[in-house]
């Protein structure tokens, strides 16, 4: 724990090196913009975005969430802002202060089941699952430093790339029209909790750059609810930072050029001794956007991990615990491109064709089998990981009615994988297994429509497939929370879905926002924790069960009326496991971890003069801890609230609240029947620069 503020500190010296280099490359191109900008009768505006969204997206489900409720939750936690969204869940309850990184994979309509995620997480165009393990690391993505995110229900976003069976989230940077001078907040809050936040954007006419740093810590509750708890537990203390850097400027005419650096580091213990975890990050990027009659987009990134993870395993009467297993190094790379041309058309037709391609590789070397607190056992397991893939799409729009169609062709390998055991003391070799190298083709579409019988209503309706391939994790790292052991498997198939959805959105004003869609989903081979042995201490291993069908209903509204702001979000799922063989014990159970029903809904106020207050109702539904269905988890209504008082034009006191009325939320169920709970009641008082 102790590491964190100077392993912060250190990231704030290298992104001070690194804006110097960002100023001076922006300087430097500097006059050839202005030349370019001499020879042009417009004037050249740089945004920091990518593309505009495809004339085509209109025919899916797709909520925006703006920069005025990225810039004032309770939490200021991106995951938590992302509930708004019904139907988002990580594959725990719990917020990235307390869960343990590998459970926070991301999932919408109820396709979850599995740590790893199945929606689509891009940062600028950049995929942001864990290289390794699929999992999301969200102190990375400080709301404030957002400009706004897209969420996209529904798969099959061949645009984006593979791994978009439950939808695409597309985070964008703020840029020059949202961030132009100095921002800040520092927070007090409950626990001996602190956040801060500052941020800085600079126009240089017509470059623009920004740098922004965020920390947090806190003292952490009790995962383990009061009843349960034995001498052993402890607060879950945690030391989060990050910091962001843009640099932003034309190179000529109509294209503009984008560098961005985000570093972030993450430590956190569990409850018990030996369960701290530690993660270090730094994802790099370029992309040339180009603006004119031929607009186009071409990205490249780099993406490096450090991960640390400890076990503990606690006696049944909870006064004793010991290490259990010890990930001590799991290092992890990602590398990547894409590019997207669309030619120019005539109106209200547009065509987008591109291609992509990502590597990931990594392994985890770990001790396990201890005895006395000392790993008698060592292992390492991991491999590599490609997707290379091409895209096509076309969307016409004319006399009310849009038409849109994509199909996609992927290329897919897993290879290089492995897994090495020995004893530590001898040298005996417990496992050196080699995995044979696979690969395959993948094609992908989707289709959709939407209909215009008047200006104020929509008809949509779509059809899609997509596809995921298995993480590294979940092929070559056998894991145990607690007593209980979940093996890999390297045989593992691809997931694939088959997918359809109705909608209908209403605006009558521009005020007013109604929506209503209706899907259905089959993903096949879905990976999921199949139990072998009920225990405890339960065995389960990763494997292919026959498909998840889920079938639901999403209904989604806004109303503004002056300062008033009411929006809501609701959906309701049907999801059920087809399995058959030693996975038959899951056939027509509902998945694991996924609730029927979710709620949200916020009411905000926002008059002249910097007054602000808002109260947010979430409710998520009873779920299943285990795929046998024998841990229910109760369903559970929080309220967060915010109220800001203006005490100068820039300057603000701010008081918050999470989980209002400290509501126990059950976050998770051990084999042996210990309940862990979410974030407990959490008050906030801040001081704010606008």
């Amino acid at each position: 724990m102790p590491a964190g503020p100077f392993l912060l500190a250190s990231h704030l010296l290298l992104t001070a090196a690194m804006l110097h280099r960002f100023l001076s490359i922006a300087v430097l191109l500097a006059p050839t913009c202005a030349f370019a900008q001499a020879r042009s009768d417009q004037e050249i505006v740089v945004t920091g975005r990518g593309l505009e969204a495809g004339l085509g997206d209109s025919a899916y489900d797709t909520t925006t969430i703006g920069r005025e409720r990225l810039d004032g939750s309770a939490s200021n936690r991106l995951e938590d802002i992302l509930r708004d969204v019904a139907g988002f869940q990580n594959f725990r309850r719990t917020d990235a202060r307390s869960a343990n990184p590998t459970s926070q994979g991301i999932t919408l309509r109820s396709l979850g089941g599995n740590a790893s995620s199945r929606a689509l997480l891009v940062l600028d165009g950049v995929p942001q699952s864990d290289p390794f393990g699929g999992w999301v690391f969200w102190p990375a993505y400080d709301p404030r430093r957002l400009g706004q995110v897209r969420v996209v229900r529904g798969g099959g976003s061949g645009v984006h790339g593979p791994g978009a069976l439950a939808g695409t989230i597309e985070l964008e940077s703020v840029g020059p029209s949202d961030l132009n001078g100095a921002v800040g907040e520092l927070a007090y809050g409950s626990r001996d909790s602190v956040d801060a936040f500052a941020g800085f954007g600079l126009k240089l006419d017509p470059a623009y750059v920004s740098l922004s740093g965020a920390y947090a810590r806190g003292d952490g509750f009790i995962p383990v609810i009061e009843s349960q708890r034995g001498p052993v537990d402890r607060p879950s203390p945690c030391v989060q930072g990050s910091v962001a850097a843009r640099a932003v400027a034309p190179v000529a005419g109509n294209v503009e050029l984008q560098a961005s650096g985000l570093w972030f580091t993450d430590h956190r213990q569990r409850g018990t001794a030996f369960s701290a975890i530690a993660t270090d990050g730094f994802d790099g990027s370029l992309r040339l956007v180009g603006r004119g009659r031929w607009r186009w987009s071409a990205l490249a990134y780099y993406q490096d991990r450090q991960f640390y993870n400890s076990f503990a395993t606690v006696n049944p009467a909870r006064t004793t615990v010991s290490r259990s297993a010890e990930q001590y190094d799991v290092p992890s790379h990602g590398i990547g491109a894409r590019v997207e041309l669309r030619p120019p058309l005539r109106e209200g037709l547009e065509l987008r064709l591109g291609a992509d391609w990502r590597r990931t590789e990594g392994e985890t070397k770990e001790l396990f089998s201890f005895l006395n607190n000392v790993g008698r056992n060592n292992r390492l397991a991991g491999g590599e990981n490609q997707t290379a893939g091409a895209f096509l799409e076309g969307s016409w729009e004319q006399h009310g009615l849009l038409l849109t169609a994509a199909g996609r062709l992927d290329r897919w390998w897993i290879q290089d994988g492995f897994l090495h055991e020995d004893v530590l003391a001898s040298g005996f070799v417990l496992n050196d297994i080699r995995y044979p190298n696979r690969s395959g083709w993948r094609p992908t579409g989707r289709a959709g429509l939407a209909y215009h019988p008047t200006q104020t209503v929509t008809l949509r309706s779509a059809a899609y497939l997509g596809w995921r391939l298995p993480t590294l994790n979940e092929l070559y790292r056998p894991f145990r929370v607690g007593a209980d052991v979940t093996n890999a498997n390297a045989a593992l198939k691809p997931e694939r879905l088959k997918g359809v959805e109705a909608g209908l959105d209403f605006r009558p004003t521009p005020a007013v926002r109604l929506s209503a869609t209706a899907f259905a989903n089959r993903l096949e081979d879905a990976i999921a924790n199949v139990t072998l042995v009920a225990g405890p201490p339960k065995t389960s291993q990763r494997r292919n069960v026959d498909a998840i069908d889920a079938r639901g209903i999403e209904l989604d509204g806004e109303v503004t009326v002056g300062p008033v702001r009411l929006a809501a979000s609701y959906t309701h799922v049907s999801a059920k496991v087809h399995a058959s063989g030693i996975a038959a014990a899951l056939h027509g159970r509902r998945p694991a971890q996924t609730p029927r029903d979710s709620l949200s809904a916020t009411a905000s106020w926002h008059p002249s003069g910097g007054l602000r207050a808002s109260l947010t109702a979430r409710y998520v539904g009873s779920q299943f801890e285990d795929d046998l269905g024998t841990q229910r988890l109760d369903g559970a209504m929080t309220f967060d609230s915010t109220l800001a008082l203006p005490v100068t034009r820039r300057l603000s006191v701010e008081a918050r609240a999470e989980n209002l009325t400290d509501k126990q939320v059950m976050a998770g169920i051990s084999g042996t029947g210990i309940v862990e709970r979410a974030t407990p009641r959490t008050l906030w008082v801040a001081l704010r620069l606008h």
